[in-house]
């Protein structure tokens, strides 16, 4: 039982995790796309080349591979513990 509930509750954890890595790297992401556009047109540029040049960014940014190995967040704890655990039990 007590594993279920360390299973269950790793999960959870481990999805407050990945969001809060995920949300930041998107906002951070935004924020430089936003920093270089402004540096490129110090004169603001046409009115929605901001956001167009911002939105595309982002797209670029969801296809890398960056995102993806945020996932990671849920491998290397299971990982870790199993490997733990097996150590420890064949000792």
């Amino acid at each position: 039982m007590g594993f279920i509930k360390l299973v269950v509750f790793g999960f959870i954890g481990l999805t407050v995790i990945y969001f809060s890595i995920a949300i930041y790297s998107k906002s951070v992401r935004k924020e430089r796309l936003e920093n270089e556009y402004d540096a490129a047109n110090p004169d603001g540029g046409e009115e929605g080349a901001r956001d167009a040049y911002v939105e595309k960014g982002m797209v670029a940014y969801n296809n890398s591979i960056r995102p993806k190995l945020i996932g990671l967040v849920y491998v290397i704890p299971v990982v870790t513990v199993s490997v733990i655990a097996y150590v420890i039990n064949t000792n």
